[in-house]
């Protein structure tokens, strides 16, 4: 039996070769995020930890950081930054307490459904916490 010789294109070659060495690259960057939030895992949720330790600290010097409020300037942000995005955690990872009120910094960082994330940075003057801006 004698079978014909395929014919294929230049041009139909290098596509799949391109194809090919984009759907590696694709598994082996999906591959490396995975791997990189099993490592930061822990420390995230260190940071979280400390966050609250200095969240309390800051409380226990001067009113008005209160955690309810502050969660909600921070959903009332995300919800009119990104309207429609629904998020699974907000979480306090940094408390920035200066001298006086009008200093003070909060940040948060929401998590979405697909690991996608959202930080949220609170100013403070006087009692009042307002957004400063959503990233």
């Amino acid at each position: 039996m004698f079978a014909p010789p395929l014919a294929i294109s230049t041009l139909a070659i290098v596509l799949i070769v391109a194809l090919v060495v984009v759907i590696v690259a694709l598994i082996l960057g999906y591959l490396g995020v995975k791997a990189r939030s099993r490592r930061q895992s822990g420390s995230y949720a260190e940071h979280v930890a400390a966050a609250d330790s200095a969240l309390e600290q800051a409380r226990a010097q001067d009113r008005g950081w209160h955690r309810e409020s502050m969660v909600e300037v921070a959903r009332r942000a995300l919800q009119q930054e990104r309207p429609g995005w629904e998020f699974e955690e907000l979480h306090l990872v940094l408390v920035d307490d200066r001298p006086g009120q009008d200093q003070d910094r909060a940040h948060f960082v929401a998590i979405g459904e697909s690991g996608d994330e959202a930080r949220v940075i609170l100013g403070r003057s006087g009692d009042q916490w307002s957004a400063e801006s959503v990233q």
